[in-house]
């Protein structure tokens, strides 16, 4: 018998496009996931460092989202991992997002082909 994923898990925020899409796309396949709205419960410190050590804060932290965008010039300047999550505690809006967790690693964006693959194969 194939090994089965454990349950899987949704992070991001509900309102956001790509996650909708991701959310859709994980619903049209009948693949069972817990969402968590970051934006409405927060996250905590341990997941985004896991996250950061597995694709480093550069992948995490979402510089190209209008939260970002809007800070000042001297919180954008000298970043580093740490500083990347205490702006990401403060606004978890500068989030990538999903970021979906697998049980043991994650996948962070959405790419339809990239689920598939990473998804469909395991079950």
């Amino acid at each position: 018998m194939p090994e089965r994923l454990p349950r899987l898990a949704l992070f991001g925020i509900k309102a956001c496009d790509t996650m909708k899409k991701a959310r859709t796309w994980l619903d049209d396949h009948g693949i069972a996931y817990d969402f968590h709205d970051y934006k409405s419960a927060g996250i905590d410190h341990a997941h985004l460092q896991a996250w950061c050590d597995e694709h480093g804060w550069q992948t995490i932290l979402n510089r190209a989202g209008t939260t970002f965008r809007k800070l000042a010039d001297e919180q954008k300047a000298d970043l580093d991992q740490a500083r990347a999550i205490d702006l990401m505690l403060a606004q978890p809006s500068m989030i990538k997002r999903p970021v979906l967790e697998l049980g043991g690693r994650t996948l962070v964006g959405f790419k339809p082909e990239v689920y598939e693959r990473e998804l469909t194969e395991a079950r």
